[in-house]
């Protein structure tokens, strides 16, 4: 099934599905490669949420900002937009390399989920930039007014914590090298 390069709908997170990744669960101290029920979970968490902090660093200076984003599952990257003139932005323009969280807040442990993550942040340009901005007006119409830049914050690894399949539950993946 190919995804629309859109907003998503509660239809389309019932069928989302991951490329690109390998899913793992150490849960139990061995590294196995778990089924795709699990990298379809991650994927849908990250598709239902739409803010995450973003922590750059570069020249003996870091920082951290939260930013609206929108999932994308085909490529397994956030679309951010920010103006080049942010700290956090001016950072990744000298240090591409960012990590992250994602994490709805909850006052009951046995529902608490949340994503670590580490990947690249580039600003996008031309033909691509116009396609990732569309996506992104279409989750948050209010940013069709804004004229600042768009990134993409393509995934290398990342961890869930998942209370909800029990105290702890973590899930890994990374993307696939060649």
């Amino acid at each position: 099934m190919v995804l629309p390069t859109a907003y998503f709908t509660a239809s389309y997170l019932r069928t989302i599905v991951c490329v690109n990744l390998i899913s793992l669960d150490i849960a139990s101290g061995t590294l196995t490669v778990t089924d795709d029920t699990q990298a379809t979970a991650i994927c849908r968490y990250l598709a239902k949420n739409h803010v995450l902090t973003l922590c750059t660093a570069a020249e003996n200076d870091l920082w951290c900002a939260s930013c609206f984003y929108v999932f994308d599952p085909q490529q397994m990257a956030f679309i951010i937009m920010s103006e080049a003139h942010t700290r956090h932005a001016e950072l990744a323009l000298m240090n591409a390399q960012v990590a992250g969280t994602v994490a709805a807040q909850t006052k009951d442990i046995a529902l608490i989920q949340g994503v670590q993550f580490r990947g690249q942040l580039k600003l996008l340009e031309g033909g691509k930039a116009a396609m990732a901005r569309e996506q992104y007006i279409k989750r948050f119409p209010v940013a069709k007014l804004a004229s600042a830049p768009v990134w993409i914050l393509t995934l290398d690894h990342l961890k869930m914590t998942d209370n909800k399949l029990g105290f702890g539950k973590k899930l890994y993946w990374q993307r696939k090298t060649d």
